[in-house]
């Protein structure tokens, strides 16, 4: 409202009253819109409270594979991720209005406990001086202490060029022309440095990040990387890392203990143009569980079929034991007309509890259920005994897992004969009995796990980076991605920066690394 607008009465009296009037409607405006605020903050909280009840069912279904809490497909472990996130973000989001709120009613913010950053992170500090006032005149000032704070910052990766000059020199009076050789490299007369090269592998073989997707990240700093020109680059990362990727997996063939694992990796048919469907098999190794102080490791090997063949190729000569599904193929490595028919094939009780876990979900089966409880008892004993002795596992294992283990296959046995043979109940029965010495062997040997988590663990990944390539382009492409998954996913397992390593390492190589001491390249051995 303008002044000429305001048509205000001379009267003392009149003026009185109409402030008392404005005053009453404005206290009615101001608890009126208390009581939206309260109305908006109950509504918030119901919304949070519906929100998180989906994210507890979605955090189940994150770790189902490895916990059984849900009974999910690998196939959709990307896709919960993704809505979890988002379940997450609009919760955040509810939680920061109503928070607002209550800031603007009194000032202050509730304090928040964080967790320090990494010691190693470069610091920059900044000093926010009080301003200085008038009444502060000859004034001395004394430090009595100091708020400090501290905010997660970044700078994004950034292009550079490397200029490389060598300077020619001729002699006076003399014939000759000298100039220092050129720096070797990977490419050689290309335009990556190794530095380029571990970035794009890192980020297509470890971070999931196809490179048609690279591609367009970094036009967004008018770099202009064609994604042929970044496959062909990675044909030959592949070819140059396959003695270090065959020099890891001869040492998981060394351990005492090895776990095995394969997942589809769609390549293109040659000449046909058609996707055919591949496979990328995983043999991991991790001696920590049981006392032993040997770095863990992963070795991928790509084939176009999933026979046991392969298993019995990759592993010949291989006599320890052999941690697997329930896949039968493996049953190959076992047989006594085979070379490695030392093998000692060992369950996965992972695989057995997912079946009743998903019986006992659904509440069909009072069996299943039961299953499922005396099944997480052994999973408790497993939490105190690791990384201790052997003979220290089996000592506690047999105190407190033989009978659990016993009272379980006796159970199976009593309702198997009472059950239809077509049920589901009785599959996941079968599926456990007819594995039941090799689902035992834990009992006696205490080098065994009571899953394959590890190398579930080691191939998940894989999973990821394949969803978002889509497919593998070619057998070549298959290989090579074998190869390098191999060097970076170890360079992982071990807490080594595979950036890091893998620039090292083809620096390495590209100045003529020593066959003899490939040891030394490895990634538990890589000083940060």
């Amino acid at each position: 409202m303008t002044p000429p607008d305001l048509n205000l009465p001379n009267d003392v009296e009149m003026l009185k009253a109409m402030v008392l009037a404005m005053a009453e409607k404005a206290a009615r405006a101001d608890a009126l819109e208390s009581e939206v605020a309260d109305l908006k903050a109950r509504n918030a909280d119901e919304r949070i409270a519906r929100l998180s009840q989906i994210l507890k069912a979605f955090d189940r279904a994150r770790f189902g594979r490895r916990s059984e809490k849900l009974g999910s497909a690998d196939g959709d472990v990307e896709q919960q991720a993704f809505v979890f996130e988002e379940i997450e973000t609009g919760v955040a989001a509810i939680k920061a209005q109503v928070n607002k709120g209550r800031e603007q009613a009194d000032g202050k913010r509730a304090p928040r406990r964080r967790k320090g950053f990494a010691p190693h992170l470069e610091r920059i500090e900044t000093v926010i001086e009080p301003e200085e006032l008038a009444e502060h005149a000859g004034k001395q000032k004394v430090l009595i202490g100091e708020d400090v704070s501290e905010r997660l910052d970044v700078v994004p990766v950034k292009f550079r060029v490397i200029v490389t000059r060598r300077p020619k020199y001729a002699f006076k009076n003399a014939d000759g022309v000298i100039q220092a050789p050129a720096p070797a490299h990977i490419i050689e007369g290309g335009i990556p440095t190794e530095a380029l090269l571990a970035q794009i592998a890192v980020s297509k073989y470890a971070d999931g990040q196809p490179l048609y997707r690279q591609e367009a990240i970094y036009a967004r700093d008018q770099v202009e990387l064609d994604r042929q020109l970044m496959a062909q680059w990675m044909g030959k990362l592949g070819f140059e890392l396959e003695i270090v990727a065959d020099y890891i997996f001869s040492e998981v063939k060394k351990a005492e203990r090895i776990f095995a694992d394969e997942t589809t990796l769609p390549t293109l048919a040659p000449g046909s143009g058609s996707a055919k469907t591949a496979y990328l098999w995983a043999y991991a190794r991790d001696d920590r569980t049981f006392g032993r102080s040997g770095p863990p490791m992963v070795a991928y090997r790509f084939e176009d079929s999933r026979s046991g063949e392969c298993a019995v190729r990759h592993l010949n000569g291989y006599r320890g034991i052999l941690q697997v599904d329930g896949y039968a193929a493996y049953n190959k490595l076992a047989r006594s007309d085979r070379d490695n028919d030392g093998v000692t094939l060992a369950g996965c009780w992972s695989h057995s509890r997912r079946k009743f876990y998903e019986l006992h979900v659904a509440g069909s089966s009072e069996v299943a259920t039961a299953t499922v409880e005396r099944m997480a008892r052994l999973w408790q004993v497993e939490k105190t005994v690791r990384g201790q002795s052997p003979d220290a596992r089996v000592a506690a294992r047999q105190k407190a897992s033989a009978a659990v283990v016993a009272d379980l296959f006796d159970l199976w046995q009593q309702i198997l004969r009472r059950i239809s043979g077509k049920s589901k109940l009785a599959e996941a029965i079968r599926y456990a009995i007819s594995r039941r010495a090799i689902f035992e062997r834990f009992l006696t040997d205490g080098r065994i796990e009571l899953d394959s988590n590890i190398v579930e663990r080691a191939i998940r990944p894989q999973t990821i980076t394949r969803k978002n390539s889509l497919f593998a382009g070619s057998d070549g492409g298959g290989r090579t991605w074998a190869t390098i998954a191999t060097l970076l996913q170890t360079a992982k397992m071990n807490n080594v920066d595979p950036f890091a390593w893998l620039t090292v390492t083809l620096q390495r190589i590209a100045n003529g690394w020593s066959s003899s001491e490939i040891d030394a390249l490895m990634p538990w051995n890589h000083a940060a």
